[in-house]
């Protein structure tokens, strides 16, 4: 190891600044939007709408995740599509809802919740910047 600097893992977590906190803030209100709108496009076309709406949430997630360079990103992202996913499956005491008892319904919740968990996990690791040496893989 060169110089007095812990190894990664062994260093603190700090928040994150407030500029990130304000973009993974924005990113979950993006990530709330894609799933409001996947939610209607779904049972519109189907099944060219369920898969527009999972291919949707799948390049959000995806490009969240690069945009910030890290993982939280595309998390943000998947966080706001499955609050906003699951809220919209709530029943109301009017009897009103917005999914109804089908398979593309189905489909497109645990579809979209196993998109947004591969997606996620897509984002780039850390690597230490200090030193010619390199993590192995």
């Amino acid at each position: 190891m060169s110089g007095d600097r812990a190894p990664l893992m062994a260093q603190p977590l700090r928040p994150p600044s407030p500029g990130r906190a304000a973009a993974l803030l924005g990113l979950v209100v993006l990530g709330a939007l894609i799933g409001v709108a996947g939610a209607l496009v779904q049972p519109a076309w189907f099944p060219g709408g369920l898969l527009l709406a999972l291919a949707g949430e799948a390049g959000t997630v995806l490009g969240a995740a690069r945009l910030t360079r890290s993982k939280s990103g595309g998390i943000a992202v998947a966080a706001g599509w499955m609050i906003t996913v699951v809220l919209l499956t709530v029943s109301r005491p009017e009897g009103d809802f917005l999914f109804a008892a089908g398979s593309g319904s189905y489909l497109f919740l645990l579809g979209g919740i196993a998109v947004a968990v591969i997606c996620a996990t897509f984002g780039p690791g850390k690597q230490p910047h200090t030193g010619p040496a390199r993590l192995r893989k």
